[in-house]
């Protein structure tokens, strides 16, 4: 390659760096370095002039080599490569050193962190000097969408990646689109009829062209990558022809078995072949074989032949370019907080289950009744489940204190005399209009406690509920004839299921896990999937949607392309050194290796490979490498640390 002729960059960043690290004097260090032409400093190298320094040095000094100390390299690697290219240099003959994150925000010992400082920077220019020319690989884009999860987020999605043009498959593993926006009363703080506005948007999916709607339907396996993805979808037996029902529902009259109502979370019952709900789309039919004895009357009484009582389940499978997970969430089982008495006394309900009484299509058709009475006085409970460690749920749900104090908006407007006592720890109004709108309720006569709960009980006919007013400092004993406690939003089941099928990374807290917080909301840590909607963290429905919105988007930005560059960090296997062992096969999570039984040794689908290290680091023999993280890269480095010592 000729003569290493290397350009060293060392960032300010304000006073993050340079607050804590004498940067002059890692400079003056570095210069002294084999190797090195030229060395400097700068307040803010990713700023444009910082970016023009290094591509004007690579010109003017015949650098072929760039070293860049500053922050972590998951922040601006990107930034910097593109520099590099833009400046006609291979963008993978760049080294970062951080020596934000690593250094100067782990201390205040500025000599300390000075001499770590100069530590880093010296292996990275030790390793810069190895560093090889890599290059980029493209690959066509099947222009094809795959939206997990049919509610308002998953809808959003799916519309707007269809208004551009593109075909999508939104997949729904319930029988009926809609998810829990289609089990609400009234939506915080507009007081918009949630059918309402949901119901027009469920309608638009069956009328637009490029939707596929596949309901009752799971995601079984996922395989491909980024722009080819391949996916099995079991289609589970819905024991009714959705080409031939007309949801006239003569089968459910006749039918003379009775099961609970999921979507009433089982405050009513249904028949074992049923509509989820008036509005369900598509407007068919489902039986539930769970519960149905076979005895042939809907398939008897149906007009049009459109029930089969001995269908059996379908695997198909569908090749898509991207695919947004939009699986929502679970209500917290308040049997986890048994203090409470939830199922124990059924005077105590969770926030959804008394959404669905408030509701007009609900159990008791929007009556307030329970146990057929009207309750006199109702508590609410705060934090059911949310910012909770006990329960293993330290994070806040974010819709628990507008969801209660609208639903204490509702009861005072049916029930005026009703008292209502609100228990909360504090009020996080933070939305649009939110405080505006808790100011309201509180002024409708709500009283709102300060104070967490510690018990529930009954005496008599009364429930009791025993607190701390930690305002007043006193404990007090509140009489109620209905509790609602305000459960919080967990991941669901499904979802976590989901991500082990997809290699998807999660959260402390179990939800999916954005690639970057900030600058990259939607992304997953997998190229080509996106996240949106409560299966990334709690939200409410405008933040659900907005972020659906934004995954769309980036599908469109991605089919637009149409093709992906497949990044060169990959493993490749020496095939002199391979022995055909399959240790590395087994390990891959992401099926890129492969055997090929000619030359009997394993082989890197480039296509698949996202260079995670896995496979180098079991292989007996050495014979698999890391581009751009081979062993002599890595062993200058330690040498490195080691000779300075």
């Amino acid at each position: 390659m000729g003569d290493i002729r290397i350009g060293v960059y060392v960032c300010h960043c304000g006073s993050n760096i340079a607050g804590v690290v004498d940067v002059k004097r890692v400079v003056e260090e570095i210069k002294k370095m084999k190797n090195v032409v030229v060395v400097r400093d700068y307040f803010y190298m990713c700023s444009d002039p910082g970016q023009d320094l290094i591509k004007k040095d690579i010109k003017e000094y015949d650098l072929n080599k760039v070293v860049v100390a500053a922050c972590s390299p998951r922040m601006h690697e990107p930034t910097f490569r593109n520099t590099l290219k833009a400046a006609g240099l291979n963008p993978y003959l760049l080294e970062m050193a951080n020596i934000r994150e690593q250094d100067s925000w782990v201390t205040e010992d500025k000599e300390e962190a000075t001499k770590k400082a100069i530590s880093l920077v010296k292996i990275a220019v030790l390793r810069a000097s190895l560093l090889e020319e890599l290059y980029e690989k493209e690959v066509s884009v099947t222009k094809r969408a795959l939206v997990i999860g049919g509610g308002i987020a998953g809808i959003q999605a799916a519309l707007d990646i269809a208004d551009a043009g593109y075909e999508v498959y939104l997949v729904e593993k319930e029988p009926s689109i809609g998810g829990h926006m289609a089990q609400l009363e009234k939506t915080f703080p507009t007081l918009d009829c949630a059918a309402c506005i949901l119901t027009p948007k469920m309608v638009e999916v069956t009328q637009n062209k490029n939707i596929k709607l596949l309901t009752y339907c799971e995601v079984e396996e996922v395989s491909g990558f980024v722009g080819n993805f391949k996916v099995k979808i079991r289609q589970k037996a819905r024991g009714v022809n959705p080409d031939l029902c007309t949801g006239c529902g003569s089968c459910a009259i006749i039918c003379p078995i009775y099961a609970p109502n999921e979507f009433d979370k089982g405050l009513s019952y249904r028949k074992a072949i049923y509509r989820p709900f008036p509005q369900a789309v598509p407007n068919v039919f489902t039986i539930s074989f769970k519960e149905c004895v076979l005895c042939g009357l809907c398939e008897w009484n149906c007009e049009n032949f459109a029930i089969n009582l001995y269908e059996e389940d379908k695997i198909f499978e569908i090749d898509v370019g991207a695919i947004v997970i939009a699986t929502g969430y679970e209500e917290f089982d308040p049997r986890l907080k048994p203090e409470f008495g939830y199922g124990k006394y059924k005077e105590v309900l969770t926030g959804l289950e008394f959404e669905r009484i408030l509701n007009a299509s609900g159990p008791t058709f929007g009556e307030i009744k329970v146990n057929g009475k009207v309750p006199k006085s109702i508590v609410f409970i705060h934090c059911v489940g949310s910012r909770d460690e006990q329960v293993g749920n330290p994070y806040c749900s974010r819709v628990c204190c507008m969801y209660i104090a609208k639903q204490a908006h509702l009861v005072k407007e049916r029930l005026p005399d009703c008292k209502i006592t609100v228990f909360y720890i504090d009020v996080r109004a933070f939305g649009k209009a939110f405080e505006e709108f808790y100011t309201r309720v509180k002024n409708e006569g709500i009283i709102y406690r300060r104070g967490s709960p510690s018990e529930i009980y009954k005496k008599g006919d009364k429930l009791i509920v025993r607190s701390e007013d930690t305002l007043l400092g006193e404990i007090i004993e509140e009489e109620a004839d209905l509790v609602v406690l305000g459960t919080g939003l967990v991941p669901r089941k499904e979802t976590l299921e989901l991500a082990k099928k997809l290699k998807l990374s999660l959260s402390a807290d179990n939800f999916l896990l954005e690639a970057h917080p900030k600058l990259r909301p939607v992304d997953s840590n997998i190229e080509g999937i996106y996240l949106c909607g409560c299966c990334q963290g709690p939200k409410d429905i405008p933040d659900s949607v907005a972020q659906a919105k934004g995954a769309a988007s980036s599908v469109i930005a991605l089919f637009n392309k149409g093709k992906v560059t497949i990044e060169p960090i990959q493993a490749f296997v020496r095939e002199d050194y391979c022995s055909g062992c399959h240790i590395c096969e087994g390990l891959c999570p992401y099926s890129a290796l492969e055997f090929d039984s000619e030359k009997r040794v394993m082989r890197v689908n480039e296509a698949l490979c996202r260079g995670c290290g896995v496979c180098p680091s079991a292989c007996p023999s050495g014979a698999i490498v890391m581009r751009h993280y081979a062993d002599e890269q890595i062993e200058i480095q330690v040498g490195g640390l080691l000779w300075e010592e």
